[in-house]
């Protein structure tokens, strides 16, 4: 680990790259940049500045992939911190972020607080140097500088929103550099709906890279070397002990877990494209699909979740590798008496809403419900895809609302009208419900750090969820006890009772009605 003076510390190699400054010359003085100071929330218009810069391939791929709904730009965290987390957690990879320096540090510091031990590298610019060009060159001097195949096996460069809008061409880059892969790919806000389906970006721009290596000749085996079974790939970041679980469940089939995409090292790659069948476990991850498809893998949605969850899945796998009906039984007649046995010793009791932006939702929905409880909503920040397909129709089945690209505006009014006795969601849908006197938990934390394939994961929510629900008499007695503080007129921090001008508010509000009233005019033209 070295410091340097005026220096974040740098946890590896990639901390000691020269950081490029660009043009001495001042933003006042260059020329300006229409998209430049707009960000990821500016929608239409970074949009638009992107197409014009040539982008309107990326963007309508994009559009293809991961369609909006009715929001179009993104309620959760910036999406490419899903993509970069992919980066920073792989061996022997660097990752380089161009884009506004508010974005990187914002990035660069949540990805510490996540924990990634990894230097971010970031190649800054100006308007001058965005406009002029310079700000390629300077990524490619970066680039070849950090090339060193000691160190890395591949380099990940990232356009945010303001160096893609302005056409920052980086599939311009070369693909190699002393025998180090160069993947550039473009994440913005005002293009990827969530930072899950930037995993995918990423994730499938590894594949494609991978593929073509495949194609082109001989490639690395695996660390671990090849397996003598034939292999599941898993689509979709998981708790830890699921690919283990699963494992355990292809055994009886004579099929083994293969590598988890995104993937943790260059060489899990070539690996996850040579399996028999892959498995969507995550079903957004439409990038990695369409490689799995060019290299006639075929794919298999769902997960083994649950009692009906695995039978199903289990069937679906040994199908699609061509397994003898018998095997898949033996499978089954394995694992399916623990999962009902460790569903029944640890029941949930209550009503549950359920709302996240990983891409499991429906399946932890499925889960609650055979756990015993009740799960009238489910909202997933995630598309519709046909992966998900069989999740939704058990769902709809069991008088479960499901909504796909669902709003925070979506997931509250869900809360707020059904009161259940837990809401499980985002920050802000916690927030809420804890507002009004209703449990909480935070999906991404809480749930989602918890194993939920097979017997492991059938008891694995009682715990926690039956606490939180045990916790609704202090609830009640918090938002007694704090009732009308810190709301409405009395919102900050106040020495006196605040000066009341229910005059400016009437005033205020006439000026409001009369904009909407044109607005509304307007559309009717």
């Amino acid at each position: 680990m070295t410091t340097r003076e005026g220096y974040e510390v740098g946890y590896d190699a990639a901390g000691q790259v020269r950081i490029i400054e660009g043009s001495d010359r001042s933003d006042a003085d260059a020329a300006p940049v229409p998209v430049d100071g707009l960000g990821c929330h500016s929608g239409a218009e970074m949009e638009k500045a992107a197409r014009m810069a040539g982008m309107s391939d990326i963007l309508d791929q994009y559009a293809k992939d991961y369609p909006q709904g009715p929001h179009d730009k993104p309620q959760s965290m910036c999406p490419a911190f899903g993509s970069l987390r992919v980066g920073l957690r792989m061996r022997r990879t660097a990752t380089v972020l161009s884009g506004s320096a508010c974005c990187v540090y914002g990035l660069t510091f949540v990805s510490h607080f996540y924990g990634a031990r990894r230097s971010v590298g970031y190649v800054p610019f100006n308007s001058e140097s965005l406009v002029t060009g310079k700000l390629f060159e300077d990524i490619r001097d970066a680039v070849h500088e950090m090339a060193d195949p000691d160190r890395y096996d591949a380099i990940v460069v990232t356009n945010l929103c303001v160096p893609t809008a302005s056409g920052v061409p980086l599939r311009l880059l070369p693909s190699e550099i002393n025998g180090v892969r160069i993947v550039g790919i473009d994440v913005p806000g005002f293009g990827v709906p969530t930072h899950a389906e930037a995993k995918d970006i990423l994730a499938g721009a590894m594949l494609n890279y991978a593929r073509a290596e495949i194609e082109a000749g001989p490639v690395q085996a695996p660390v671990g070397g090849k397996s003598a079974r034939p292999t599941v790939a898993l689509l979709g970041e998981m708790f830890p002990a699921d690919p283990m679980m699963i494992g355990a469940m292809l055994d009886p089939m004579g099929l083994a877990a293969g590598p988890v995409v995104p993937c943790r090292e260059w060489r899990e790659l070539y690996a996850a494209l040579d399996c028999g069948v892959a498995a969507a476990i995550h079903p957004f991850y439409t990038a990695a699909m369409r490689e799995f498809d060019a290299a006639g893998r075929p794919i298999v949605g769902s997960a083994p979740v649950g009692h009906d969850g695995t039978a199903e899945w289990l069937k679906n796998i040994g199908q699609a590798m061509g397994v003898a009906p018998d095997r898949i039984a033996e499978a089954q007649n394995r694992f399916l008496p623990a999962i009902r046995g460790a569903l029944a010793g640890s029941p949930i009791k209550g009503t549950i809403t359920l709302s996240g932006y990983e891409g499991s939702e429906l399946l932890v929905a499925r889960l609650l419900i055979e756990s015993g409880a009740e799960v009238p909503y489910v909202g997933t920040a995630c598309p519709k895809t046909k992966q998900s397909e069989w999740d939704r129709q058990w769902l709809e089945a069991r008088s479960v609302k499901v909504v796909y690209r669902a709003s925070l505006e979506d997931d509250c009014a869900a809360m707020e009208a059904i009161r259940p006795d837990l809401a499980i969601g985002t920050t802000p849908v916690v927030q809420k419900a804890k507002e009004l006197a209703v449990p909480g938990l935070y999906f991404t934390n809480l749930i989602s750090a918890r194993p939920l394939m097979g017997p492991a994961g059938a008891g694995s929510l009682a715990q926690v969820v039956n606490a939180a629900i045990g916790n609704k008499a202090r609830m009640d007695h918090m938002k007694a006890f704090f009732e009308g503080v810190g709301e409405g007129d009395t919102a900050g921090v106040w020495e006196g009772d605040p000066n009341l001008r229910p005059d400016f508010r009437a005033q205020h509000q006439k000026k409001l009605d009369k904009l909407a009233r044109a607005a509304k005019a307007e559309e009717m033209i």
